[in-house]
């Protein structure tokens, strides 16, 4: 430094003093004592500005000072020790064969040192880990090496801070050789940084939020923080250095709601928990003041302690328990509400339902007594009509027939409705040709379209699908009914078509169509169109039973429809691969309905007016009958008419017992007989029972046709008998 501060002079401040006159002006021009080379602007010919001149020149010098002396001298223990704080250790400019660097300090003093900051465990610990870490033995007497000099300062530096650690190794390694005065300045500087040290952690103590103080093995307040004070709200008296822990806690006990003859054997237990530094625990120091205590043992026997206010969490966490607890009770309260509502909900829906069911019930049971007179009144206009009479007579018992027949679609349609909703009325899945079906309803209602002008086509399809027969020919019935009926010019078009693994059933007609808002109106029970209501009659139940049918069958009902440009109806069944099965063949030989002369029929019916028009309308076919109300007036009759039954027409519900029974027991006493079970009961039981026992069932009310033709079939069986 000093060479370069001359040098500065020389070439800077002397050509300065030149120009005010204090020296002459012959040094700059000719250089001192006539040596140009030693010009101070322009030392050994160089030229540069003076400035740039002069602070080259002597930081130049002041570098090549600095070198030379450190090449020249050897540096010193502490100076390597704290040069390896900015030089990497593989960068060290030592020999590889050279023994490490060794102080003049053995391993024992540089651990006794060490341990005077942080204990003689953690100390042992840390060498012991050192040595193992490098594989090397530390043997008490022996020099400390460069490495464990080193690694001693990085440890001694996490408990005092690395300024101390150098100073007081600084201390250990000059021990040999510092004068007095240095040792004394070493101690100086040593004091100075751990003070400086210390007030620096007091300084961050007392900025911490919780409570900090350390107790000695004789648990007695060596250090503490400024909060440790205020959170316990100690008085000075306590807050020093001495100060036992269990005056401490006494103390705040007394302040409590703790009898004074049980102070000491709380005091004891509080002791003791501190002590064992488990885990932390709560501590009521003062009223509604909460505290969280950890306690953590030191190695020397002594605890550090903190203390947290945690009054208003507590605080907090007694209030969330309260609404919890309010909450839950609002909650209970509300769901035992929800639940009584729910149950009177329930118990409304279901006598409801039950009331709904039993009206469906009672429709379906009360059939039988419902069609009863119907079917009376039925079988005597029937025998009217078959009657000659004159030309006015014949067109009021039309007219009485006609409205019969409208009764009794009204009865069939209520009936039909009451057994699927009921679930009554099951399905029956069977593979057959949709041809089969189509043609018959072809059939039947060709002369019903061309009565009225229209056009009814049917375009043939060869296809076998699985369905229950008897109920897609009842929704296809009413689709096409609907059709004829709603449709006063044009025609009406009947096909299939394949629809992935389905067969669409198509019903087209040119009526009046269906406006877009009222397309789900038409599905509901009794609800019919204004401009339908005015070109037929009907009830509005035909579309209400179809979507009732095709929910049974699995299948949907589509609608495609514009107010006056026609109808399209639809609805899908799945196809089938199987062999359709085939219906029984209907007899060839067939014999004329009014030539029912000598059948005697036996008629058993529990309402003498249903046996009464049985009788007149068999009289008028030339029949022979037997009417009874019961099997036993039954049997009576014939054994005391002696004349024996060519078969048998019986009613199913009779007061005793029902029809199925008396055919059975009646076969027994008569023989094999052909019989027919009269009912209003449509239920798939009834019919498995007659299929059983061979019997045949015609559904009430009865229509003569029908009936005539069974009535043949006894004919031509008891002809084939005879040959």
């Amino acid at each position: 430094m000093s060479a370069g501060i001359l040098v500065w002079a020389y070439t800077l401040l002397l050509p300065t003093f030149a120009d005010i006159g204090v020296v002459g002006q012959h040094i700059l021009t000719d250089g001192p004592w006539g040596l140009t080379m030693l010009r101070p602007q322009h030392l050994f010919g160089l030229e540069l500005s003076p400035l740039v001149h002069g602070v080259l020149w002597s930081l130049a010098l002041n570098i090549l000072c600095y070198v030379g002396f450190s090449l020249r001298r050897e540096p010193s223990a502490i100076e390597r020790l704290q040069a390896n704080t900015f030089v990497p250790s593989d960068l060290t400019p030592i020999a590889p064969s050279f023994r490490l660097w060794r102080s003049s300090v053995t391993v024992d003093e540089l651990t006794t040192t060490i341990a005077r900051y942080l204990g003689e465990e953690r100390t042992r610990s840390a060498f012991e880990s050192f040595a193992a870490t490098h594989r090397i033995s530390l043997e008490a007497k022996d020099e400390a090496d460069f490495r464990l000099v080193r690694y001693a300062e990085h440890i001694l530096a996490s408990a005092i801070g690395g300024a101390s650690s150098r100073l007081v190794l600084s201390l250990l390694l000059r021990k040999r050789t510092v004068s007095t005065k240095a040792a004394l300045k070493l101690l100086d500087d040593a004091n100075a940084a751990i003070q400086y040290n210390r007030e620096i952690l007091q300084t961050a103590l007392d900025h911490v939020r919780q409570g900090i103080a350390v107790f000695d093995k004789d648990l007695q307040l060596i250090c503490w923080n400024r909060q440790f004070g205020e959170i316990l709200d100690l008085p000075p008296s306590l807050i020093r250095v001495g100060s036992e822990l269990a005056d401490i806690l006494r103390f705040n006990n007394r302040r409590g709601h703790i009898s004074p003859e049980r102070i000491e054997d709380f005091v004891q237990a509080q002791v003791e928990r501190y002590v064992s530094g488990n885990e932390p625990f709560l501590e009521r120091f003062a009223e509604d003041v909460v505290i969280e205590v950890r306690a953590n043992p030191m190695p020397d026997g002594g605890i550090v302690t903190t203390f947290t206010d945690i009054t208003a969490s507590v605080e907090a966490a007694e209030a969330l328990e309260r609404s919890n607890e309010t909450l839950e009770r609002r909650v209970r309260e509300r769901t035992e509400e929800l639940t009584l509502l729910n149950a009177a909900l329930a118990r409304a829906k279901g006598e409801a339902d039950a009331a709904n069911i039993s009206k469906t019930k009672f429709l379906a049971a009360a059939s039988h007594d419902i069609l009863q007179p119907l079917n009376a009144a039925r079988l005597y206009v029937t025998s009217l009509i078959e009657r000659q009479g004159g030309r006015d007579d014949r067109r009021l018992i039309d007219n009485i027939d006609a409205s019969l027949e409208a009764v009794e679609e009204i009865f069939g349609a209520l009936l039909d409705m009451s057994r699927l909703d009921t679930g009554a009325l099951r399905p029956e899945f069977a593979s057959f040709r949709i041809d089969e079906l189509m043609r018959q309803i072809e059939l039947e209602f060709s002369p019903l379209a061309a009565a009225k002008g229209l056009e009814l086509k049917y375009v043939t399809c060869s296809l076998v699908v699985r369905s229950d027969r008897r109920l897609l020919r009842r929704l296809v019935q009413n689709l096409v009914s609907n059709a004829i009926k709603y449709t006063p010019a044009g025609r009406v078009l009947i096909g299939c078509r394949r629809h992935g693994d389905r067969l669409r059933i198509d019903v087209y007609d040119t009526g009046v169509g269906i406006p877009e808002s009222q397309r789900r109106d038409i599905f509901v029970e009794f609800h019919r169109l204004e401009q339908g209501a005015r070109i037929a009659r009907g009830l509005g139940l035909g579309l209400s039973i179809v979507e009732r049918i095709a929910r049974v069958l699995g299948s949907a009902i589509e609608l495609y429809s514009t107010a006056g440009g026609g109808s399209h109806f639809a609805v899908a069944v799945p196809r089938s691969n199987a062999a359709p099965v085939e219906l029984p063949a209907r007899d060839a030989s067939r014999i004329d309905p009014s030539q029912l002369a000598g059948t005697t029929a036996l008629c058993i019916d529990n309402e003498p007016s249903v046996l009464d028009g049985m009788e007149t309308l068999l009289h008028g076919w030339g029949c022979d009958v037997i009417k009874a109300p019961d099997l036993d007036v039954a049997l009576a009759a014939i054994a005391e008419g002696g004349v024996m039954p060519n078969g048998l027409l019986v009613d199913y519900h009779l007061d005793h017992g029902n029809g199925i029974e008396a055919i059975v027991a009646l076969r027994a006493r008569c023989g094999d007989l052909p019989a027919i079970l009269l009912t209003a009961d449509r239920s798939p039981v009834v019919r498995e029972q007659a299929r059983a026992e061979g019997i045949q069932v015609l559904h009430k009310p009865i229509k003569p046709a029908a009936l005539r033709a069974l009535l043949a079939q006894w004919r031509v069986l008891r002809v084939a008998a005879a040959e």
